[in-house]
């Protein structure tokens, strides 16, 4: 049988602006096949009519080509350097910094650095934005309710502190919510916001191609204000970090050379 998932590819970049060709191809194809064989597809071309005719799988769709895990404090090690060593240093000299969230899923890392900052750096006022490409989980973060799974890294008195239990989920406050602005974006297609402090963006990078990894940490170096940081996933190592103007700080932490 014809392979038509290039064919698929190009139609989904026409019609969504989702370029699936920068993500690894074995890795998604196999993503995506599991999903139409489920849904009764036995090819890419039917599967594709369908999903444009049909929002329910549209969505379905949408939602397993992002990777929507999160935790809040995922990685508690990495947030230990975050609270102790990074934002001390970003805001030694300023009081009001400027985060971005990138392919922020469910909310729960922009949540986490809202409260973080609101805890331990009650003095520095930051603008938090969070983007993803998918509108379902935007929607779900804007919410703000979690399973309490999500919770096991958080520390309990701020567990405490921050959420309400509502049935079997957790809420969180609501002036943790306002500080936060939800938006759409697409790492590989829009335009990326200027002036950041702080880039967020963890275990999203590792299924896409070296390509766009490239050409994303490229744009990533240019929205960070100088000395500004790069907070990346555990398996995300930057191997030459110069290449993009930036050194290592500490492990998973890229800092944005000075131009001055």
């Amino acid at each position: 049988m014809r392979d038509d998932y290039k064919e698929f590819t190009e139609k989904v970049y026409l019609k969504l602006g989702i370029d699936l060709q920068q993500y690894k191809e074995a890795q998604m194809k196999r993503r995506l096949t599991t999903l139409r064989d489920k849904r009764g597809y036995s090819n890419f071309t039917s599967y594709f009519h369908a999903i444009s005719k049909d929002t329910d799988l549209l969505n379905e769709f949408l939602d397993r080509i992002t990777i929507n895990v999160s935790e809040f404090y995922r990685n508690p090690k990495r947030w230990e350097t975050l609270q102790n060593i990074v934002l001390p240093a970003l805001t030694k000299n300023k009081k009001h910094i400027t985060i971005w969230s990138a392919a922020c899923s469910t909310g729960e890392e922009p949540y986490s650095i809202a409260i973080m900052l609101n805890e331990y750096f009650p003095d520095v006022k930051a603008t938090i934005l969070a983007t993803d490409i998918d509108e379902i989980v935007l929607e779900k973060a804007r919410k703000g309710v979690y399973h309490e799974q999500s919770l096991k890294d958080l520390p309990h008195n701020l567990k405490k502190k921050y959420f309400k239990q509502v049935g079997t989920f957790q809420a969180i406050d609501a002036n943790i919510k306002r500080k936060i602005t939800f938006r759409k974006h697409n790492l590989l297609e829009d335009t990326y916001p200027s002036n950041i402090d702080l880039i967020i963006c963890r275990n999203v990078l590792i299924y896409f191609t070296d390509v766009a990894k490239e050409t994303i940490y490229q744009q990533f170096s240019t929205s960070l204000l100088p000395d500004g940081i790069l907070f990346v996933g555990s398996t995300e190592q930057i191997f030459s970090p110069s290449k993009y103007n930036l050194k290592l700080l500490e492990t998973f932490f890229y800092q944005k050379n000075n131009e001055t």
